[in-house]
């Protein structure tokens, strides 16, 4: 039975959401034949989040404060699915969302999807954009020349997506920055491989105060992280370029691995 991977990278003090997307998580309306996993890993030194979660999720924390990148690539390293999805602790996946962009990856030879998301404001009310992308299939590349076009501003946004596990892992998983690591792994991703954007509405995308993109911080940060993203995806165009296969069917989980113990080596 093919599985799909929910990962959420949560954050005691500002998971202020967390139940929200728990219930959306629990909704999904999954095609005949697949199972679902909800991932959660927790940042921070003072885990809290526990005992929110219902026996569903697949708990596990940081013990230290490492960052959203970070967290999330634990959470893919105990990922058993096929397909990921993320899903940010604040936000919200509508009922259909993996039904509608698994079948796309069963009807296509693809190895990411999207689809269109809302804006959920804090009043409860929810705010629609026209895509800047055209709807279907999207070629490899074509993600980052947009980008390029329109001064390191991406027109698919990284915290919706939906990827195949290995293609993931084989890019190195999120990108390792303060910031914008879902874009940079967008990037990579969507420079190496042809994607989907779907024009059903799937997810929503919550504004409020707590989030990442309202500290004072992330202004600083933010152009590095786009700049970032662009040197990957005109790294791997002058290097590898498009050249990822289909890979396999969805008939079995994601392999895993397993580790010895540490041994230190000796000249």
């Amino acid at each position: 039975m093919p599985k799909i991977s929910v990962i959420t990278a949560a954050y005691g003090p500002s998971a202020h959401h967390l139940a929200e997307a728990a219930r959306s998580v629990q909704a999904q309306q999954l095609p005949p034949g697949w199972s679902l996993e909800w991932v959660v890993q927790e940042d921070g030194d003072n885990p809290v989040l526990a005992n929110m979660l219902g026996a569903h999720a697949h708990y596990d924390r940081n013990g230290t404060r490492l960052g959203i990148a970070a967290t999330r690539n634990l959470a893919l390293a105990r990922a058993t699915g096929a397909l990921v999805q993320n899903l940010d602790h604040d936000d919200v996946l509508l009922p259909h969302a993996l039904a509608t962009l698994i079948a796309r990856f069963e009807q296509h030879p693809i190895h990411w999807a999207v689809g269109a998301a809302d804006d959920l404001l804090e009043d409860g009310t929810r705010q629609s954009w026209d895509s800047a992308l055209p709807f279907g299939l999207i070629p490899a590349g074509h993600v980052n020349q947009w980008a390029e076009q329109h001064g390191g501003n991406w027109p698919v946004h990284g915290g919706g997506l939906m990827m195949r596990t290995d293609t993931l892992r084989a890019i190195g998983g999120w990108t390792g920055i303060p910031v914008d690591d879902d874009l940079a792994a967008l990037a990579a991703i969507s420079e190496l491989a042809d994607g989907w954007n779907d024009r059903t509405v799937t997810w929503l995308y919550r504004k409020h105060r707590a989030q990442t993109t309202q500290n004072s911080l992330y202004a600083g940060l933010e152009d590095t992280g786009r700049r970032i993203a662009l040197q990957r995806a005109k790294a791997i165009r002058n290097i590898a370029g498009p050249t990822l296969s289909t890979g396999a069917a969805f008939d079995s989980d994601s392999a895993d691995v397993e580790v010895g113990p540490n041994i230190k080596l000796t000249p």
